[in-house]
């Protein structure tokens, strides 16, 4: 960090440039023990030599010496390890707050039919410039009036951040958005805390013969989607889970060398009707072959993504893509009354054609909601404008705050697994 120092030595103007060390700091002392010493030949010649007129000056100036240097110490502290301290956080909660704004607005356009799009902070570079300058000036007068002694200083900050944005367009959007999520990459969050509830509820379209609301996962559809049966299937996966008896992950498999990704159901004397209620619900199809063995206490049921080519005794399932799952949690979007009657939205109708279908019912729209208001909502976590109206998640909403998060987490493991390539828009903010 660079900074001015003006100075004056046997009475020729140097000007130093370097760091705020002790050099740069011995150059202001300089300054100020020559000012004093020029204050005092001036003050005695030209106060007619009384004593209180040269107290009244050295004190006013000391005292506005020591302001100088307490300023400029004062604003020391913005440079160095004090710049990243004061501008980490806003920078890093000014990214968070503007990419979760993104998505839930894209979210509400995908609610209207209206596309979507994803802009990615490519990089944000701020440059932080300090300037100060110190200086006197004199008027000599002749007259009894006595003469003028006026100090003069500046200082100068700047903070000139520029940030570059990139669109998510062509293979990198087909990566990133379009393709289904890695079955394997679905699993691991399983592992990691999150509610295999929550996880299989928004990520799975399918599980052998148990649909998860498949018409969902593009732009909404007129009729009830199907998803009741697998819906209770993840209702007993979550019940083993909290009691410890579901394990996901990966099994080596010692014919082939690979590894398996397997479901390992523990049977207990709590869990066995659940363990049977699972079993019957994976042998919904007459073409799945699972089968939980009630008399063992392990069983290993292997899963896989091939329902071409699926196995007896394998759970086949079928992951949805980024846009899929943002389509799905679209759906529990509310849209103002007004709206509905102008035709801007799709209303799903319940089987029997007669009443209006409850999104909240699904797993996504039980664990998902964003509310609506025509003015600001006070209890907002993140709110967006659109279409005239306010779009918002609850901040006490915790299932949907958590969904919301899983989801961002998702976005960011798709988009890792892309190196974007083309043009950035730069933005230099002034």
């Amino acid at each position: 960090m660079a900074g001015y120092c003006y100075y004056s030595d046997d009475s020729i103007q140097n000007r130093g440039v370097g760091t705020w060390n002790e050099t740069a700091w011995h150059r202001i002392h300089s300054f100020f023990r020559d000012a004093w010493i020029f204050i005092t030949i001036t003050s005695y010649i030209y106060t007619e030599q009384r004593p209180f007129g040269y107290l009244f000056i050295m004190k006013k100036n000391k005292f506005l010496a020591l302001f100088l240097i307490f300023a400029l110490s004062g604003c020391q502290s913005k440079f160095g390890p004090g710049a990243l301290k004061n501008t980490h956080a806003p920078y890093n909660q000014a990214v968070v707050q503007t990419l979760n704004e993104q998505m839930l607005l894209n979210l509400v356009r995908m609610k209207y039919r209206d596309k979507p799009f994803f802009l990615k902070v490519g990089s944000i570079t701020a440059s932080l410039t300090f300037a100060g300058s110190l200086g006197m000036e004199t008027e000599l007068a002749v007259g009894s009036g006595g003469s003028l002694l006026e100090p003069q200083f500046g200082i100068s900050y700047a903070d000139k951040p520029t940030i570059s944005y990139t669109p998510l367009q062509g293979e990198d959007f087909l990566k990133s958005v379009l393709s289904s999520l890695p079955l394997q990459a679905v699993l691991v969050m399983t592992q990691s805390g999150w509610s295999v509830e929550r996880i299989f509820g928004i990520c799975m379209e399918r599980i052998n013969d148990l649909y998860n609301a498949p018409r969902a996962s593009g732009p909404t559809p007129g009729e009830e989607p199907v998803y009741r049966k697998f819906k209770r299937l993840m209702t007993l996966f979550r019940i083993l889970q909290l009691n410890g008896d579901l394990e996901i992950g990966p099994d080596l498999n010692l014919d082939s060398n690979d590894r398996d990704l397997v479901i390992l159901f523990e049977l207990s004397n709590i869990n066995h009707d659940v363990l049977v209620e699972i079993s019957d619900l994976l042998e919904y199809s007459t073409r799945s072959t699972v089968s939980i063995k009630r008399n063992k206490s392990t069983n290993k049921v292997i899963i896989n993504n091939d329902f071409i080519n699926s196995k007896p005794g394998e759970i086949n399932v079928r992951t949805r893509s980024i846009s899929s799952i943002m389509y799905y949690l679209s759906q529990n979007v509310n849209i103002p009354e007004k709206h509905v009657e102008a035709g801007l939205v799709t209303v799903t109708k319940t089987l029997d054609g007669e009443g209006e279908f409850d999104w909240g019912e699904t797993p996504a729209g039980s664990m998902f909601e964003v509310s609506v208001s025509e003015d600001y909502p006070e209890n907002a976590f993140i709110a967006v404008p659109y279409r005239d109206h306010w779009f918002y998640i609850v901040d006490n909403d915790l299932q949907t705050k958590s969904t919301f998060m899983l989801l961002t987490q998702l976005f960011d493991l798709q988009a890792g697994q892309t190196k974007y390539t083309g043009p950035t828009l730069t933005l230099p903010v002034r």
